[in-house]
């Protein structure tokens, strides 16, 4: 079983930054993808960004140039730090983790962004 636990939400003005983290535990495997997903209010899920193992990485449109993925491998850790934050960034913030063909979820950590 895997475990991921997202930490760093919070209220910020508009502009401002956060970085999340999510601390993975359990059967971790060298091989998988991380990522963050957002999902706001009367909206569906939506990724944010991923980034593999060998540390390829993918952004939604929306947050290019602004967010940026990261991983410590020697922490099972997954960063998302996020500068010139929009209040249409505010949502639920969802750490995953993809590994062979099992899909895991955090909780998610409330993201809110203040015009």
């Amino acid at each position: 079983q895997v475990q991921l636990v997202e930490s760093g939400g919070g209220l910020v003005q508009a502009g401002g930054s956060l970085r999340l983290s999510c601390v993975a535990s359990g059967s971790i495997f060298r091989i998988n993808t991380m990522g963050w997903y957002r999902q706001a209010p009367g909206k569906q899920r939506e990724l944010v960004a991923t980034i593999t193992s060998s540390r390829s990485t993918n952004y939604a449109d929306s947050v290019k140039g602004r967010f940026t993925i990261s991983r410590d491998y020697a922490k099972n850790t997954v960063y998302l730090q996020m500068n010139s934050l929009k209040p249409e960034d505010t949502a639920v913030y969802y750490c995953n983790l993809l590994q062979f063909v099992n899909d895991y979820w955090g909780q998610g950590t409330q993201v809110t962004i203040s015009s």
